[in-house]
């Protein structure tokens, strides 16, 4: 009987763990890609727009820090501790060879999933991404952790050594410091489709130069061998130290670039390596939100509503992203309601905000339901045939 209540003490853990840090993933997401649709705003820094207002600078200031290129590091470790999770279950069932094949079919999946919403639904990809990155490190999965440092130590090198020089590059060649946004309002579905579906094999190859994202897999996949989520009441201390260590890490890297074209006026190619800097920076962000949430799965005695309606969200995770994604280009961009041509810095935030608080509503009422996540059933069906 101990052995039982022990086994169901690190599931609820770990289920909380897991999907409190999807489901919060999935806000930040949305914050990170409303500002694309803001295009009747001046560019500011990058890929932000120019505040107008002390509320606007404030806003863009708490995106730089906390969510810009950290959202995506955070996904990343998740995918990757996800990725030794269907491993590890189906090497059990099936043998390592089968788990590997079930695992590039599912990479195959995403990348599928990921060039339907951006071909046709016209939202932002990070499914293709993740999918590819998926078939580059399913061989990592049956190496040992020594190993796993040393190609989360080798990539991040590599990363170091090019990413801010290749920034500082397209800041000069823009000469800015933003990039506009690529949105005129004079888009429609039909006269759009054709040049989404033709940049569909770039996006992700330019996602995984500009903002790569297999160190902080390669992460994840550290994390899930020691099964710092599935068990974190077990790494209490390792938990705290990544925390604090990789939140720090991510907090200094972003300060430089919140400064510029504010209190800071540096060249471009300077500008641009401080945005390498923040990107960079932002791998130890992934990790550190990932161990700050096994904490909480730890802390969290009691499951009020918020908390189990976030917790939804996140097992339904991929249908949940899908849905962010239609509903931000639907609701901003020009081929449906066009927000994106009134709103400011500080109401895009409270649109994002309305948006996740409403689905996760949605997926409360799923959860109660025990409705399951119409992707998660279709991706479940494709790769097991179940």
């Amino acid at each position: 009987m101990s052995h039982l209540k022990t086994d169901k003490t690190t599931q609820t853990k770990r289920a909380l763990s897991l999907d409190l840090a999807r489901g919060f993933m999935l806000f930040f997401i949305i914050l990170s890609h409303i500002p694309l649709f803001l295009y009747t705003i001046e560019p500011g820094v990058i890929t932000k727009v120019a505040g107008n207002t002390p509320l606007d600078h404030f806003f863009n200031f708490l995106m730089e820090i906390i969510v810009d290129n950290r959202a995506r590091p955070l996904f990343a470790v998740l995918f990757g501790y996800g990725l030794v999770m269907i491993y590890r279950k189906q090497c059990e069932r099936k043998g390592a060879a089968e788990a590997k094949r079930m695992i590039k079919r599912r990479c195959w999946y995403l990348i599928l999933f990921g060039a339907i919403l951006a071909g046709v639904a016209g939202g932002q990809d990070i499914l293709m991404t993740y999918g590819i990155a998926g078939l580059l490190v399913t061989f990592s999965l049956k190496k040992d952790n020594k190993k796993i440092k040393k190609y989360v130590l080798i990539s991040t090198i590599i990363c170091i050594l090019y990413i801010p020089l290749f920034w500082g590059g397209v800041l000069v060649e823009n000469q800015s410091y933003g990039l506009p946004v690529e949105l005129t309002g004079q888009e429609s579905y039909t006269g759009t489709i054709l040049d989404r579906l033709i940049s569909i094999p770039l996006i992700p190859l330019f996602t995984h130069i500009a903002f790569p994202v297999i160190p902080s897999i390669l992460m994840g996949i550290w994390l899930g061998n020691i099964n710092i989520l599935l068990q974190p009441e077990k790494h209490i201390k390792l938990l705290k130290h990544l925390t604090i260590g990789s939140l720090t890490i991510s907090l200094a890297g972003a300060i430089p670039l919140v400064l510029i074209n504010d209190v800071w006026f540096p060249d471009l190619f300077t500008a641009g390596l401080v945005y390498g800097i923040q990107i960079i920076t932002g791998f130890a962000g992934g990790a550190g939100y990932a161990a700050l949430f096994g904490l909480l799965g730890v802390a969290i005695r009691k499951r009020g509503l918020i908390i189990n309606a976030i917790a939804a969200m996140g097992k339904r995770s991929l249908t949940f992203f899908v849905i962010h994604e239609v509903l931000t280009v639907i609701l901003l961009s020009p081929i449906a309601f066009n927000l994106g041509a009134h709103l400011t810095v500080t109401t895009s935030v409270f649109v994002g905000t309305l948006m996740w608080m409403l689905t996760l509503s949605i997926a409360h009422l799923m959860e109660r339901q025990q409705i399951k996540g119409p992707l998660e059933v279709c991706m479940r069906y494709l790769v097991y045939n179940k």
